[in-house]
C-alpha cells in the first residue's frame, strides 16, 4: 500500500475521524469545566465564598477540581491514544512499509 492509497483508504479516514470525535468531545468537557467554573464565581459567589477553614473558601477546592478535571481529561485522551490510536497508527505504518 503506498501513502496515498493509505490517505484515501477507509480505515485511515475511521481513524482520522475517531481521534477527532474523541478530541472534540473532551474539548467540550474541558470547555464546560472551565466555562461552568466562571459561570459559577459569576453566579453565586456567594456559596463560593463560604468559609470551610480559618483562611479558606469553598471556591479554593472547587478551582483546584477544576484543576484536577482538567489533568484527568489529558489523562483521559492520553490512555485513549496509548490504547487505541496509537497501535493502530503503528499498524497502518506497518502496511505502508510492507509495500
Amino acid at each position: 500500500m503506498t501513502h496515498r492509497e493509505l490517505l484515501a483508504s477507509p480505515e485511515f479516514r475511521a481513524l482520522v475521524r475517531r481521534r477527532w470525535q474523541v478530541s472534540l468531545f473532551l474539548t467540550v468537557l474541558l470547555f464546560i469545566l472551565y466555562y461552568g467554573y466562571i459561570l459559577l464565581i459569576a453566579g453565586n459567589r456567594v456559596w463560593l465564598s463560604q468559609k470551610i477553614g480559618p483562611a479558606t473558601t469553598l471556591g479554593i477546592p472547587v478551582g483546584a477540581a477544576v484543576i484536577a478535571g482538567a489533568w484527568a481529561l489529558t489523562a483521559a485522551y492520553v490512555i485513549w491514544a496509548n490504547r487505541a490510536y496509537d497501535p493502530e497508527v503503528a499498524r497502518l505504518r506497518e502496511r505502508v512499509k510492507g509495500h
